[in-house]
């Protein structure tokens, strides 16, 4: 969890990127570098049109691909080039990646259980821990706000971060990770003021129509 110094309020949009074949066969994803799908477009271009009446000042982007090409067709209404932060990126998981759930479980089932139970404790093998994930989550996050204060950003990026941004703003730590979700193209909308954080929708999937959930 972080403090938030903030003079003027600063509106943030944080979306996960668009479907992946990854994220529809419920892999671990992390730093591996997979594409947007058709469909995954398709949520993007409904995400656009969703915040195309807001006055975003910047669009931020984790620089994988999936984050990226999610970014530049919600920026494309509002005609502004997309800013990559590196810090936004998603989780490491190293050997993990690729892998699903039931995968893990026939390799290190007592990893995935304390993956499942307590996942601050949890460190995939060759990846990174979820704390030190919020902790450059939480740096980068400060940074963005003070640079903004007094407008409207977007942050496209992946599920671990908007997990973590949730849960710092709700006051809780990554151990509950669990409690919030993260859907691909959902839309997250938080208002930062000085001392003090307002979470208006979470993970909202309306703007998606039956074609593109």
């Amino acid at each position: 969890m972080y403090t938030i110094r903030v003079v003027k309020p600063v509106r943030l949009f944080t979306v996960r990127h668009g479907e992946t074949d990854f994220a529809r066969e419920r892999r671990f994803t992390g730093a591996a570098d997979v594409p947007l799908t058709p469909r995954g477009l398709r949520q993007c271009e409904a995400v656009a049109r969703a915040l195309s009446g807001a006055p975003v000042a910047a669009v931020y982007a984790s620089p994988l691909a999936r984050a990226r090409a999610s970014a530049e067709c919600i920026a494309a209404p509002h005609k502004l080039p997309i800013v990559v932060e590196p810090a936004f990126r998603e989780m490491a998981f190293g050997e993990w990646e690729g892998l699903t759930r039931a995968d893990i479980g026939v390799r290190s089932p007592e990893a995935l259980e304390t993956w499942r139970l307590t996942p601050h404790l949890a460190v995939p093998p060759g990846g990174e821990r979820l704390e030190a994930v919020a902790a450059r989550v939480g740096a980068a996050l400060g940074g963005l706000l003070q640079q903004h204060e007094g407008q409207t950003v977007v942050l496209v990026t992946h599920a671990m971060v908007v997990r973590l941004i949730v849960l710092a703003a709700l006051g809780l730590g990554p151990d509950r990770l669990w409690s919030v979700d993260a859907s691909p193209a959902g839309i997250t909308e938080i208002e930062y003021q000085d001392g003090w954080v307002t979470v208006h929708r979470m993970n909202t999937l309306a703007h998606l129509d039956g074609e593109a959930v």
